[in-house]
């Protein structure tokens, strides 16, 4: 059985907001990217103190903590990036969720990506020792404009750093908007796979759509995933009104779109699901 979740803040800023709706539609679970407005890494200690309470109170826990680690150009300095890090482990054991999202940096454009090569294994290798080292799990998202923005070089990342503490954030929109194809990266990532965004893009609009109705073979994917033992969390990342580099949104009523679209697909492949 597969468990979903959902960036939260593509509904609102507001965090009680946030979980109303992912109550209506049966979530329990966030990947905690922001409240209020401000990234998960910047709130304060009191913020964190709240927000907390009102995830126990109402019975929801996280799937990850949705950073922006790795978010950077990799020609910016490591050590600052490293303490904000920190912050991050901090925050996955405060919230008991040993799960978080991270990237692979920004390459400039006139930096071949194979130039900046043991620079990022060496970044992700001293991250993946520090988590590894509190029982902490990394999932590395694949975007456009990082260095692990096709399946090869997310490949390459996996078996370089090889550690148990990194693995796949798949991601099928974020491969489709670089010309990836989906069956070449499933095939490349499926045994890497351990977390799953669920965020569907039409190649022939440009838009994201709802899980199902573009070409990023959601459905049959999770299924797949499933049928070989996958029982990670599936978790909603639409886009469906905003798709920025650094910000995503899709209020409160498209995100129920996005939520049904996504349990009907599931449900006519017989996938279970909390």
């Amino acid at each position: 059985m597969i468990r979903l979740s959902a960036f939260a803040d593509e509904i609102s800023p507001e965090p009680a907001e946030q979980l109303d709706v992912l109550e209506k539609h049966g979530i329990k679970h966030v990947e905690f990217r922001s409240i209020f407005g401000t990234n998960v890494l910047d709130l304060t200690d009191d913020q964190h103190k709240h927000f907390r309470e009102m995830l126990q109170s109402r019975g929801f826990g996280l799937s990850a903590i949705g950073s922006p680690i790795g978010k950077i150009k990799i020609t910016d300095p490591f050590e600052p990036h490293l303490e904000r890090y920190a912050r991050a482990l901090d925050l996955a054991d405060f919230y008991e969720t040993p799960r978080i999202r991270i990237f692979s940096y920004y390459i400039p454009e006139e930096i071949s990506p194979e130039s900046v090569r043991e620079e990022v294994v060496r970044r992700m290798e001293a991250k993946a020792k520090l988590a590894q080292e509190r029982g902490i799990s990394l999932y590395l998202e694949n975007e456009k404009g990082i260095y692990g923005d096709n399946a090869a070089r997310v490949f390459d990342l996996l078996v370089a750093v090889n550690s148990p503490a990194l693995s796949s954030a798949f991601d099928p929109a974020n491969f489709l908007e670089v010309g990836q194809g989906i069956d070449e990266a499933w095939q490349l990532l499926r045994l890497y796979t351990q977390h799953f965004h669920v965020k569907d893009y039409d190649t022939a609009t440009h838009v994201n759509v709802p899980a199902g109705k573009g070409g990023g073979k959601i459905p049959e994917l999770i299924a797949d995933a499933v049928n070989h033992g996958y029982s990670g969390f599936c978790t909603l990342e639409p886009h469906l009104v905003v798709a920025e580099k650094m910000y995503g949104f899709t209020g409160p009523e498209r995100f129920g779109e996005a939520a049904e679209a996504l349990k009907s697909e599931l449900d006519a492949r017989g996938v279970k699901y909390a």
